[in-house]
Order: structure tokens, then C-alpha cells, then sequence
């Protein structure tokens, strides 16, 4: 039986943006709610410390509070912070850095870097859609999952994706529940390059031959390219058009075209990707002939930049697939003689085996580029060559933090700086980059 609605003042957001309030002990976080704002709310979680709750009416609003653009809102679980105005999303966000760097790491910036920030709409380049077929929906239903469900939100449109992009959902939606195989079709991932768009099809069964005249239509008629992935990522592999799509991005700035297959990583926003960039880039400062590390490099997105500036980069990533790609593009760019990639574990890294990947003597500088479980035993690591400076790109402050705090409280490292890159707005989801140099 649900509780009855109460009322609660909301003292400020937590790093998933909901509102934060306190009752008889607890702490009550609540779904939809602002800083500042006096709201009703109905609690559907219970636990000894806290509980979890959703905002029912808005008694008090905050002068942040806009109307969310999306009509999925609410429902859909892919953003939770529509109703807050962008500019107070990025301050939202730069608190949270703060508040885990000094809570978890105890260390504080010297400097706070101005927020990177970009398109508020129409910025995801890749996504990854669930695809259901339920009869009581009426069909097939293409979208994100629902918020704290395993459903799939009945979604129309997207106003996240590109624009082109969402207007392909009502499509897809009947291309994939006139299909026999609807039923084997878990997930559609979209991946959307400057000269091209691909959707890449998940299919546990082969296609029908009526299947492909219709996929065939739909791809041609939309101007996108179907591939079929019946495995892993790997088996991705283009269906129609035959020939693998032209699927790259660009880095201007340093005359950089990176092309990708539909399935590696790239990152979702290219706008603030190439902020992200040139911010990387000029933070770390890179000098003809010194000696760089891309630690985590995947296809190259920081370490053929680096190479630009005349610097010998070595680019480090656990997956061979990527370290091939990165090695073709550095090939494409011009660049194989100042970039080279290797292949290690960067999760069991040690003294030795660092050591040993930096000879002769050290790297000059390092980036890091961690995924969302940070990069502790590289940091850790760094007592047999310390680099000078080191510029780590986090896409999880909380082990950004844990990271920091080894570095400077273990290593003897300083942190010059740090700020927030809102690679995802509207949503939680918190980026940044942070400076580390040597005391």
C-alpha cells in the first residue's frame, strides 16, 4: 500500500539530481524536485536510513524550474533533469565534483576550470535503444527503458537524438512489427557519423527473405545504413548498403578525420567533444619530441591530437580491436611516426610492468581517459616514472575522486585544477577533467 503524501522543503540535488529533504532521521530523496522548493511527494521505497520518493505537486517552485521539452519526460528514463534550467544542470554538477573530491578523495582544486558545455538538444550521436515487441502496446515499441522499470517507454520521439534520428522512431516502430523475426530483435543502437548514420540491429534469428525486401526499403527510403549484429559487438557487420558505411567524426581544430566502426566507442556529443579536446590538449601542454602516454587511448580521440603538436605519443588500451583502429588512424592522419599503440591491461597494471611500458626513462606527460571504474592501479603504478603532469578525463567523480586522493596523498602530486564537461545534459551524468602536477 502506497504512503500517504507528505510535505518536505528540499535542501539541495544528489548525483542523480533528485530533491534531498530530511524527516525524523532519514533522508528522503525525491524525484523531480529543486533545490529551494516545497513539494508534496509519495514514497515508494523504504529503508532504515533513507527512503526514495516521487514529487506529486509543486507547492513552492524554484525560480530554476522550466517546462521539460520532451514529452517523454517523466516516463522515460534516459533524462532526469529537463525541469531544471541548463545553465543551473552545469552548476548542479560542478557542486557534485566538488562535494567528491573533497568527501571521498580530501582534496580540494588549486583552480576551477570554466564548465565545457554545448548543444542542449539533439546532441546524442549514440544511443543504445531497447526494442519490444508487446502486444497490448499495440506492437513494437523502440525507445529507452522507463524510469526504474525493465519496460520500454512508449516513445514517439527522442528529443535528445538528432533530430533526423527521432523522427525515425514512429518508423521503426512499424519497420520492426512488420518483421518476423520482431520478436528476436532485443535492441537497436544508433550511431550517427558528420557524413553518415548507421542503426545497428541486434537479431538473435537470420532475417526472413521477406525481412530483408523490407529492411532493404526501410534504408534506402530513410537514408541510413542497416547493419546486423547476431553476436557480440564484433559481429556487427554492414547488411544494407552492402559497403561498410562512412562512419567518421572530425577534430577540425587539429585537421583530424576519425573514422569508427558503428560499435566502438566514441563519445555521444560531438560538439563538446571537440571542446573536450582542445581543452585536454591545451591543459596538458604538449612539446615538440617530448614523450606522452594516452592511457585508456581507444581509437585515438586525444592521442593523435597530441601527435599534432610535434610530441611522441604512446597510446595504451586494453581492447586489440581498438588499439588496431587507433593504429589505422593514425595511419589515415598521417601521424604513425610521432603515435604508437599498445595493447595492456590497465586494471592490473604494476610498478614493474609500468616501468617497463615508459623505458627508456619516462613519460614527459600523461592523459588519462578511464572508464566509469577509474584508473587506481595505473595511479597507484606511477612511483617507478612519475610523469610531470598528468590530465585525467573522468566520466565518474566519485573514482576520479578515490583516484585524486592517491595521487596526492601517495604519489605527491598536486591538483591544479579540475571542471566540470556536461557530455550529457539533462541528464545526472557528470564528466570532467581534472590537472595533476608534481609538487
Amino acid at each position: 500500500m502506497p504512503s500517504p503524501m507528505q510535505t518536505y522543503e528540499i535542501e539541495s540535488l544528489d548525483q542523480e539530481g533528485r530533491g534531498i529533504a530530511r524527516r525524523d532521521g532519514k533522508t528522503i530523496f525525491i524525484a523531480g524536485a529543486l533545490t529551494g522548493e516545497v513539494v508534496t511527494a509519495s514514497v515508494y521505497r523504504k529503508r532504515p536510513s533513507y527512503e526514495q520518493a516521487n514529487v506529486q505537486s509543486v507547492l513552492h517552485a524554484s525560480s530554476q524550474r522550466v517546462t521539460p521539452q520532451c514529452i517523454n519526460f517523466g516516463n522515460c528514463g534516459g533524462c532526469s533533469l529537463q525541469h531544471l534550467d541548463a545553465r543551473t544542470q552545469v552548476a548542479a554538477k560542478q557542486r557534485v565534483l566538488e562535494d567528491n573530491l573533497w568527501h571521498i578523495g580530501k582534496v580540494r582544486a588549486e583552480h576551477m576550470l570554466p564548465p565545457i558545455h554545448g548543444p542542449s538538444w539533439g546532441y546524442r550521436r549514440r544511443a543504445r535503444m531497447t526494442a519490444r515487441y508487446v502486444i497490448k502496446k499495440g506492437g513494437s515499441l523502440i525507445g529507452f527503458h522507463e524510469k526504474r522499470s525493465s519496460f520500454v517507454a512508449d516513445m514517439q520521439s527522442c528529443e535528445v537524438l538528432p533530430p533526423h534520428i527521432s523522427r525515425l522512431l514512429p518508423l521503426l516502430r512499424e519497420l520492426v512489427g512488420g518483421l518476423s523475426i520482431r520478436e528476436r530483435l532485443p535492441q537497436i543502437e544508433v550511431a550517427c557519423g558528420d557524413s553518415a548514420d548507421v542503426l545497428v540491429l541486434r537479431v538473435l534469428d537470420a532475417p526472413s527473405d521477406a525481412d530483408k525486401v523490407l529492411l532493404r526499403a526501410f534504408a534506402d527510403a530513410q537514408g541510413v545504413h542497416l547493419y546486423l549484429q547476431p553476436k557480440g559487438p564484433e559481429t556487427a557487420y554492414p547488411f544494407w548498403p552492402e559497403a561498410p558505411a562512412d562512419l567518421y567524426y572530425t577534430l577540425p581544430e587539429f585537421g583530424i578525420r576519425m573514422p569508427f566502426f558503428p560499435t566502438e566507442f566514441t563519445q555521444v556529443n560531438h560538439e563538446v567533444n571537440k571542446v573536450l579536446v582542445h581543452r585536454a590538449v591545451m591543459l596538458l601542454a604538449p612539446r615538440a619530441g617530448e614523450r606522452i602516454a594516452d592511457m585508456f587511448c581507444g581509437i585515438g580521440n586525444f592521442s593523435l591530437p597530441i601527435a599534432r603538436s610535434g610530441a611522441h605519443v604512446t597510446g595504451v588500451e586494453g581492447s586489440a580491436s581498438l588499439v588496431g583502429r587507433a593504429g589505422e588512424n593514425a595511419a589515415y592522419n598521417g601521424l604513425s611516426g610521432r603515435a604508437a599503440y599498445r595493447t595492456m591491461n590497465l586494471f592490473e597494471i604494476n610498478a614493474d610492468s609500468f616501468a617497463a611500458l615508459s623505458a627508456p626513462g619516462r613519460f614527459d606527460r600523461m592523459l588519462i581517459d578511464p572508464p566509469r571504474d577509474g584508473a587506481a592501479e595505473l595511479v597507484k603504478s606511477l612511483v617507478a616514472a612519475p610523469p610531470a603532469r598528468i590530465v585525467y578525463v573522468s566520466c565518474n567523480p566519485a573514482t576520479l575522486a578515490r583516484d585524486a586522493s592517491i595521487l596526492v596523498h601517495e604519489q605527491g602530486y598536486r591538483l591544479s585544477a579540475a571542471g566540470v564537461v556536461n557530455m550529457f545534459p539533462h541528464t545526472a551524468h557528470v564528466e570532467s577533467i581534472a590537472v595533476f602536477d608534481q609538487a
